[in-house]
């Protein structure tokens, strides 16, 4: 057909114009076994059975793993085949190929990490058959405790290890000497904790003003001259009965504060009026009463072993006789001296009573307290009795004390939480934070007439704790 315009022929003999299409290259098309209808049950679900290692019913699944019989390839490293997959047990069991040119056995190594043996991970992109364990990507499920239930947080929390067992607790025992040493000396060496001191304690001589009882001593001194001299120069007894009766008084008096200040003290505590915390000033000196809670160090006592304490206080006692030894270069004879004492405080909280407030109480770190709490007896030990009490003679071999021929008394006093305490300091308020904190000055108790106490003064924190531990003493 002859025409300028280019034409050609369909299949079905039609012309038409223009030129033929050129064919072209088809796309390869995935192509997906069609699987039947399940019914529910995920024993015939194909890939989904396979993800929680359910058999299937003899159903073909396509592997997406290498092929067992394919060619293996050699690499630069000497015929070394490098595999991406997991192997099955056919081809790990071999240990030569054959049809590889090159060498007649040849090393398999997998790529990946290596396991803590030094040999490599097993790893798999896809099922490999019922014989070999499969390994499927992403965290394991944990295994459950022999309890069966579920908690939160990792498997090793809690008293169960991951196979059900008990677990194995890291820690001090506390039955181990060792172990008491290193809490006692972790004690000491902390420098949260306020180690106190017997001078810490109330004393009315040391409470008492230093220029006026050596005025006193000089006016009565300078009496007594006086009236011995009336007394020798005009026979007249007079001014020497009046210093002598003023002596007497002012005698009486101070052996009485002596002996009733520490006692007229914690009366005057009790009496003093408690102030709430929600109205209370900034600077203002104040006594609060309520619940006390630990702080970031919490204490244990020294012999009894009491855990979470604010307040700890073990002191131990020696009688002297006519023939025994000082405890002390103070200790005089027939009276009980301190031999050794362990007073701590650290920082604990306060829950008011009146307001419900809690307030931070600055105890520790070196601050300046006053305990008022009293000391129970715990123990007494003469040689008689001292090898029936074994906890006795463990607690002076931890502090290389000596247990000779010794008449003892151990005592001991702690504020533990949850105890009721009154604490008289300075409130400070720093933005949210409220606390009581020494105050910058003595506090004075002032007179007490009907009771015949003269002044005292409170230096620092004042702690007072009425139900302290009210314990009989052990019978040895």
């Amino acid at each position: 057909m002859g025409s300028r315009f280019p034409s050609h022929q369909l299949s079905n003999g039609l012309y038409v114009s223009g030129k033929p299409e050129q064919p072209k290259e088809k796309t390869p098309t995935m192509s997906s076994v069609a699987m039947p209808y399940t019914g529910g049950d995920i024993k015939k679900s194909g890939e989904l059975g396979k993800m929680f290692d359910i058999p299937m019913d003899g159903s073909r699944s396509r592997k997406s793993g290498p092929i067992t019989n394919a060619p293996i390839r050699t690499g630069s490293f000497g015929g070394a085949a490098s595999h991406s997959g997991q192997l099955n047990s056919a081809s790990r069991g071999s240990a030569s190929v054959g049809g590889v040119p090159g060498s007649a056995s040849l090393k398999k190594t997998n790529s990946g990490p290596l396991n803590k043996h030094g040999e490599p991970l097993k790893k798999s992109s896809g099922p490999q058959g019922t014989a070999v364990s499969r390994q499927n990507s992403g965290p394991l499920a944990p295994v459950l405790p022999a309890t069966g239930l579920i908690t939160s947080g990792p498997i090793t929390s809690g008293p169960l290890n991951s196979s059900g067992a008990p677990r194995k607790a890291s820690g001090p025992l506390e039955s181990s000497t060792g172990s008491m040493k290193l809490h006692s000396v972790s004690i000491v060496n902390n420098q949260g904790v306020t180690h106190l001191s017997q001078d810490d304690e109330y004393s009315f001589r040391k409470s008492f003003p230093k220029p006026i009882l050596w005025a006193i001593i000089l006016l009565f001194v300078m009496g007594f001259i006086a009236g011995g001299f009336i007394l020798g120069a005009v026979r007249n007894p007079i001014l020497l009965v009046v210093v002598v009766v003023l002596f007497a008084v002012v005698a009486t008096v101070f052996t009485w504060n002596t002996c009733w200040g520490r006692r007229a003290i914690t009366g005057f505590i009790s009496t003093y009026p408690d102030a709430e915390l929600r109205t209370a000033k900034d600077g203002q000196f104040v006594k609060v009463s309520g619940v006390v809670t630990c702080g970031n160090i919490p204490l244990e006592s020294s012999f009894q072993r009491v855990p979470r304490c604010v307040y700890t206080s073990t002191s131990l006692y020696e009688y002297r006789g006519w023939e025994s030894k000082a405890a002390n270069p103070t200790h005089r004879r027939f009276t009980w001296g301190l031999r050794t004492l362990e007073r701590h405080v650290a920082d604990f909280y306060i829950s008011d009573f009146q307001s419900g407030l809690r307030a931070l109480v600055k105890t520790g770190y070196g601050a300046r307290v006053t305990p008022y709490v009293d000391e129970s007896v715990v123990i007494d030990v003469n040689p008689s009795n001292r090898d029936m009490s074994p906890d006795f003679v463990r607690w002076l071999g931890e502090r290389n004390l000596s247990s000779d021929e010794r008449i003892m008394r151990l005592k001991e006093g702690y504020i533990k939480e949850g105890s009721t305490v009154s604490v008289m300091g300075v409130v400070q308020r720093n933005e949210n934070v409220l606390m009581i904190v020494p105050p910058p000055e003595p506090f004075s108790t002032g007179c007490q007439w009907s009771k015949c106490i003269l002044p005292a003064s409170l230096e620092g924190i004042v702690l007072r704790s009425e139900n302290n531990s009210k314990i009989d003493v052990i019978p040895v």
